[in-house]
């Protein structure tokens, strides 16, 4: 192991402590709005308090650490989010919201002064929510949470009121205008790093995800008096469609950029063993970095629908539709930059998950770094990360912080 500045041993103690805060016989949850997320809440503060950091919470949820800096210079944000899918991870989320609180403990334990303020974030709701609804508090750090949502509605409570639970208030605005930087680590939760051997993983984007409904409509009828020929299976038709997709999904990530394309939800009406399938709805989730991939798609999927057997109809929406993100250009060299000061191996990808470094990026420069996963396993209980991966990763984050900050020390001369 190399020698680093950060603490290996914290980093995994801590990672290993937060992770046990899980509800019991479902490792490893911990979600957002629920009692044991306030209890891992709980435990953050106090670790960051333990830091020499001061803690607040922001009007979006976001539980913060701050550490003040030597000059007027505006704030170098870390981070990414504690809570967890029903039986994820005890890696996605929390190794970064780690690493930010051990490179704020480092600096401080070397007598590192920067110019700026560093704030450790924990983001609110990263992950989909019992609302339905993610990456709740990082949209609303950035303005752009949608104020409809504060509406939405869960055992009777509305979001509204689950932010003031705690600790955020709805009636505020959340946004920030003093952010210079933002880092965030992040498990890849994919193969890449693992199958080409290296530490890190700079991403250069963030995937945009747009999700289309399709319904199909055909005739339902007697399974053993329908004729075969005459029949209108709307299933039949929704498997020409399926397999489409995913061959027009190798076709487009054969290119070269990232593209993915997953019929996720399938349901047939009516459902019956002696009846013809007469409706079928798919929704797809397509990813890509490249915005002009995705109109293209969009476009195939129109056209593929008028290719279906003889009665069967088909409409098609979109239920979603975020552009692609890209991470910041300066940023992404600093960390190349420090990879290789700290003798880190280091390639260029895409993201196809979202974070919630896709909405700081609207209003800072944002940069990701990946460190690898077991067989690039996520949201399992089987997730799994080499802690001394973690805390390489630490340490390039802790050098990218330092040369940003000291630029802008050249900047003020």
């Amino acid at each position: 192991m190399r020698n680093l500045r950060v603490s290996t041993d914290r980093i995994g103690a801590d990672i290993a402590a937060l992770a046990a805060i899980t509800d019991p016989g479902q490792p490893w949850t911990r979600r957002a709005f629920s009692p044991r997320f306030d209890e891992g809440r709980a435990w953050l503060a106090t670790r960051f308090a333990e830091a020499g950091l001061s803690v607040t919470t922001d009007a979006g949820g976001n539980l913060l650490g701050t550490r003040r800096g030597t000059g007027d210079c505006g704030t170098i944000l870390l981070g990414s989010h504690s809570d967890t899918v029903p039986d994820g991870g005890r890696f996605d989320g929390v190794a970064g919201v780690i690493v930010a609180l051990e490179v704020a403990r480092m600096l401080s334990e070397r007598g590192l002064s920067l110019r700026h303020d560093l704030c450790v974030a924990d983001f609110l709701a990263e992950e989909v929510s019992v609302f339905g609804v993610s990456c709740i508090g990082s949209r609303a750090m950035a303005g752009l949470r949608p104020p409809e949502w504060l509406a939405l509605t869960h055992q009777g409570r509305t979001l509204e009121q689950a932010l003031y639970d705690v600790g955020g208030d709805a009636k505020i605005s959340a946004q920030r205008t003093d952010i210079k930087a933002f880092f965030e680590l992040h498990i890849e939760q994919g193969p890449v790093l693992a199958s080409t051997r290296k530490d890190l993983g700079l991403v250069t984007a963030i995937a945009g995800i747009t999700r289309i409904e399709v319904i199909l409509t055909g005739r339902p009828d007697h399974a053993g008096t329908a004729p075969m020929h005459l029949r209108a299976d709307a299933l039949v038709g929704a498997a020409q469609l399926v397999t489409a997709i995913e061959a027009k999904a190798r076709a487009e990530a054969e290119k070269g950029a990232h593209f993915t394309a997953t019929v996720g939800e399938f349901s047939i009406t009516p459902g019956a063993a002696n009846v013809v399938p007469g409706g079928a709805r798919l929704l797809i989730d397509a990813r890509a970095v490249e915005r002009a991939q995705m109109e293209g798609f969009l476009e195939w999927i129109r056209a593929a629908l008028k290719t279906l057997p003889a009665g069967i109809g088909a409409q098609s929406r979109i239920l979603s539709d975020n552009l692609p993100t890209p991470m910041d250009e300066g940023l992404i060299a600093r960390l190349e930059t420090a990879a290789e000061t700290c003798g880190a191996s280091h390639i260029r990808m895409a993201s196809g998950a979202g974070h919630d470094a896709a909405f700081l990026a609207r209003i800072a420069p944002a940069a990701l770094i990946f460190v690898p996963c077991k067989e690039g396993r996520s949201h399992c209980p089987e997730e799994w990360a080499e802690t001394d991966d973690i805390a390489l990763g630490a340490e390039v984050m802790a050098e990218a912080v330092l040369a940003f900050d000291a630029a802008t020390q050249g900047e003020d001369r």
